[in-house]
């Protein structure tokens, strides 16, 4: 999940840059990432809900992680605290029991 996610994370950053004006050859790059993240998460053994709800936890992670350490962005504590928020359910989803 932690691979899908940093996939997930850059396929939309180099996204952005092409956006921004890095060129649609990053953009298209970007689009494959995104595209690669969907195989490597669906190739995990578990329940779509289960694992799409869990996956939410990784890309929230690394999602605000890289934005502050790649893109410097100022992150603020109720976005830490929400992130808290996340991993708490995510806990929950996993040790609850399937029906």
């Amino acid at each position: 999940m932690l691979l899908a996610a940093a996939f997930e994370v850059g396929g939309d950053a180099m996204i952005r840059a092409g956006i921004k004006g890095r060129g649609w050859a990053l953009g298209a790059a970007g689009a494959l990432t995104l595209a690669a993240y969907g195989v490597i998460l669906n190739l995990l053994p578990m329940d779509f809900s289960r694992l799409l709800a869990t996956y939410v936890v990784f890309f929230a992670i690394v999602s605000v992680v890289a934005g502050k350490v790649v893109f410097g962005d100022q992150v603020p504590a109720s976005t830490w605290i929400g992130l808290a928020v996340i991993v708490v359910g995510g806990v929950i989803i996993q040790v609850g029991r399937p029906s």
